[in-house]
Parts: C-alpha cells; sequence; structure tokens
C-alpha cells in the first residue's frame, strides 16, 4: 500500500479502525440473521438488487470497483455500469458484440476497464476500454481452433494474465503488459501437463486470480482430479496441487478461486449440475496453494463464485444458484445466509460487496 506520509497516518488508521469495525459489526449481523431474514430486512447486512434493466442477461463476470462504481459482463455481449451505487446503469456494450458471451471483466476504476468473451476458436476475445465504456478496441483475437478462453486476472492496472483450456496437452496462458492493449502467448515449459479432460470453468471470471505482484492461481476440473495451480513469476511456471473437491466428471471441479493474500486461498465449486450433489464443495489452503484442506461444514451445493469480505482475515462469501454462504473461519465452516441465485461476488477494500447472476441479476451487499 502507498505510504501517505506521517501527517496522514493518523487519519488513515481511525479510517481503517472505522472501516474494520464497521465489517465486524456486519461480520456478526449475517451470522446471527437466519437466511431467510436476507434480502428483506433492513437492518441486518443483506443483499440489496439493483434493477439494471436486462432480464435477459446472466452476468458470471462482475469487477466491483467501490461501494459506488462496479462493472457487470454477460451474455448478448452485454457490459454494464453503474457509478451510483446501482441507482442506474449504463449499457456500455461494445458494438458488433451481440453475439459473444463475456464472461469476465477487470475494472481499474470508472474509466477503464478489460473485457473478456469466451468460446472456441474466435469467440474467444479481448476487448479494452479508457473511457468508460464510451469505445472499445478489440485487443485480442483467438485463431487456434483448439483454444478456448476462460478467465483473465490482472495483479496491477498494467500486468495481467488470460488463461486457456488446454492446448496440446497444457493450459496455454496470455500475457500482457499494457493494461490489456496488447497480447502475447506464454511459453508453456513451465505448465505442467493437463490431465484427461482438464479444463477450467468460465463460470464467474474466478477461474484465475492474483494477489500480489506475481502470484497467480488456475482452478481446474472436468478430470479425474480437481486440481489447483499457482506460478510465482506471472505464469511462466507452475506447480498442480489435488484438492478434495469433486471430481471425476466434466461437470465437477474448482469453479472459483479467492486469495486474501498470498498464503490464505479458498476454493469452490462441486457439480454444476442442479440435480447432482456437490459433497465437499469448498476447501481452503494456508500455504499458497500447496496443500488444500476440505472444509469441515462446506456450502450445501454447488458454488460458482468467492471472495473476501474486506477488512477481515477470517470472513468470506461465496455464491452460486441456490444462495450465498458465509464464512467466519477461514474457510474451515460455512453457513448459508441467502437463497438467492448469484453466479459470481466481488468484494473491495471500501466495503463495496457485489454480486451478479441470471436474469439481469446484480445486488450489492446493504449494512
Amino acid at each position: 500500500m502507498r505510504r501517505l506520509g506521517s501527517t496522514r497516518r493518523t487519519g488513515r488508521t481511525r479510517r481503517r479502525v472505522t472501516a474494520a469495525a464497521a465489517c465486524a459489526a456486519a461480520l456478526a449481523a449475517l451470522t446471527a440473521v437466519p437466511a431467510q431474514a436476507h434480502g428483506s430486512g433492513h437492518g441486518a447486512p443483506h443483499w440489496e438488487l439493483k434493477e439494471t434493466g436486462t432480464p435477459e442477461v446472466r452476468f458470471r463476470g462482475l469487477a466491483a470497483v467501490s461501494r459506488n462504481t462496479a462493472w457487470a459482463a454477460g451474455t448478448g455481449g452485454t457490459v454494464l455500469r453503474t457509478t451510483d451505487g446501482g441507482a442506474t446503469w449504463r449499457n456500455v456494450s461494445p458494438p458488433g458484440a451481440a453475439e459473444l458471451q463475456f464472461r469476465d471483466v477487470e475494472a481499474f476504476d470508472a474509466r477503464r476497464a478489460v473485457v473478456l468473451a469466451i468460446g472456441e476458436g474466435e469467440a474467444s476475445r479481448v476487448y479494452h476500454t479508457d473511457d468508460g465504456g464510451a469505445t472499445w478496441t478489440e485487443s485480442f483475437r483467438n485463431t487456434d481452433p483448439k483454444a478456448f478462453y476462460d478467465c483473465l486476472a490482472f495483479f496491477d492496472p498494467r500486468h495481467g494474465l488470460a488463461m486457456s483450456d488446454p492446448v496440446d496437452g497444457k493450459f496455454r496462458i496470455l500475457s500482457t503488459g499494457d493494461g490489456g492493449r496488447t497480447w502475447k502467448v506464454l511459453p508453456n515449459a513451465g505448465m505442467p501437463a493437463a490431465q484427461e479432460g482438464e479444463a477450467g470453468f468460465a463460470a464467474s471470471g474466478q477461474c484465475l486470480v492474483t494477489s500480489g505482484p506475481k502470484d497467480v492461481w488456475l482452478a481446474t476440473g472436468g478430470a479425474a482430479r480437481a486440481r489447483v495451480l499457482h506460478s510465482a513469476d506471472r505464469g511462466h511456471t507452475w506447480k498442480a496441487t489435488d484438492t478434495a473437491l469433486p471430481a471425476g466428471d466434466p461437470a465437477r471441479g474448482v469453479f472459483a478461486l479467492a486469495f486474501r493474500d498470498r498464503g490464505q486461498g479458498l476454493a469452490v465449486g462441486g457439480d454444476f449440475r442442479p440435480d447432482q450433489p456437490s459433497p465437499q464443495a469448498a476447501a481452503r489452503t494456508p500455504d499458497g496453494g500447496r496443500t488444500w484442506r476440505p472444509a469441515a461444514t462446506p456450502p450445501p451445493a454447488y458454488r460458482s463464485g468467492v471472495a473476501w469480505l474486506p477488512h477481515s482475515r477470517t470472513a468470506a462469501l461465496a455464491v452460486g444458484p441456490t444462495g450465498t454462504d458465509l464464512t467466519a473461519d477461514g474457510g474451515r465452516t460455512w453457513r448459508t445466509v441467502d437463497t438467492g441465485s448469484y453466479d459470481t461476488v466481488d468484494c473491495t477494500p471500501g466495503r463495496g460487496c457485489w454480486a451478479a447472476g441470471e436474469k439481469g441479476r446484480v445486488a450489492r451487499l446493504e449494512h
């Protein structure tokens, strides 16, 4: 974090204490209030739906910038942006993108964002904007019919990666050093071999996540073992670790990751088919992904998104089509606190937590 100088330290400390106290109060309320109370009560923290006017769109891409500013990306080539806490939304979709499925968006502020369209061959594309979506530039179009891009993630406003399902037996990684304006495929010599049928899930934009200037993690499924791959050098070399999440089927695996720092991380997933159970749908790591421990009390069903709550070392939210779960102990136990359908969740240090999903649903955590 950038230092502000000794004359501002007292104010900064007070703001941190205030934010931390507010988060602690919110966490206590979330833990205490039964699930059916959320979404209707006004005194306790709850998801409050924000009308987007797009009931036909499913938003699996979400970037929370602050409590006021957020971006959502979804089907029909749709990109929305709000700068007033969700009271109004501006449709800033790239022109000519109606046939594309946007599954991930990374935003640095109210003006700069990068979105990923998924699919086979040329359906996988990356666009970036520097003017709040008034104009977009297509900065990457996949020309390899064997590639299928799932997620992207940034270390900082300039350096980022995107990942594709395995090509010729290894996951493929794209890299940018100029904020998503240009991309190049990284050499795959440092990438371990993929399992038969192994792939990523473009379910929430969280199958590729970063923490700090160099660490990045990649979630997999669809194979005999659900794995997490970790790179400590911005995607040049990787190590794979098995998890206890459901595997052995194309519909099962790790769907989303969240790292509070380069050590403490969470993984959620399961089986996305609504008629199939998802035992052990969450795991945690204390050591950057070298080992994964199954949750003692996991979420009761498949979960596709996960995010750490700001100003807490132990609290996080997981979301999926059947509800939202809260952990207050670093992923050891989870408890359902909302039954609404969401695909992805994202939180910012400024106490701005957002969720998005089917039927144009976007919500903000209200306190």
